[in-house]
């Protein structure tokens, strides 16, 4: 009977992602050799090549798997029970509390793919376009002539671009972290300028805690993992 891959294998894969990941979007894709992945994982680069065959590998890995939690996040949001201004809302909370998590990924995602062969560009770009289809099918159920919106999509692309580029000047210690810009996004995309309120920071941490709750109790009836 062939042996499983251990819980080390698995967590050893996700240090040498983030670490991948994390020297990508700090010098580019192309500056980047093995040889840094390996210094900076505190590996040999024999061992590091155990675990992905190259530089290319890597970054299929890291955009692939960022993509595919977004993908997942806004399958599970449209098969909730929720108002259409309700998953709107949640959708953007959930995609804007993902990337506060995944920087690093984030900005490989939106800088490095274009250096994947043809065929693996190609995977992952579907899977950015299965988020994006997600997001439009959100915005158009808000708006009249809804799901033939011919606006939605140009509607939902503006959306992210209020989203994609909050790494670049948003400060990680700082009072305004994800959790309490998400609303404000919301707002503003919903009601204009006008609707934008001042963050309550109680209420952000009482829906965080419900959220992490719900998350925990998620993977625990969860039979893959």
């Amino acid at each position: 009977m062939p042996r499983g891959r251990s819980a080390t294998y698995d967590d050893q894969r996700e240090l040498i992602l983030a670490q991948a990941a994390q020297l990508f979007a700090r010098s580019g894709y192309p500056a980047t050799s093995m040889n840094q992945v390996a210094e900076a994982c505190g590996l040999s680069k024999a061992t590091l090549y155990h675990y992905y065959k190259d530089k290319s590998s890597l970054l299929i890995s890291i955009a692939e798997t960022h993509v595919s939690k977004l993908a997942a996040l806004v399958a599970e949001e449209e098969a909730s029970t929720q108002t259409d201004e309700e998953r709107l809302r949640r959708f953007i909370y959930r995609i804007v509390e993902e990337y506060a998590g995944a920087q690093d990924a984030h900005r490989v995602l939106t800088d490095d793919v274009r250096f994947l062969e043809e065929a693996d560009r190609e995977r992952v770009l579907d899977k950015e376009r299965e988020v994006v289809a997600g997001f439009a099918r959100a915005v158009s159920a808000l708006r009249p002539g809804a799901p033939s919106d011919d606006l939605a999509k140009p509607l939902t692309m503006l959306l992210f671009g209020m989203i994609n580029w909050m790494f670049t000047w948003m400060k990680p210690n700082g009072r305004l972290d994800h959790a309490a810009i998400a609303p404000i996004v919301a707002d503003l995309f919903l009601g204009g300028i006008g609707a934008v309120k001042s963050p309550d920071y109680a209420a952000i941490a009482a829906v965080k805690a419900a959220m992490e709750a719900q998350a925990t109790q998620g993977s625990s009836d969860s039979v893959i993992q």
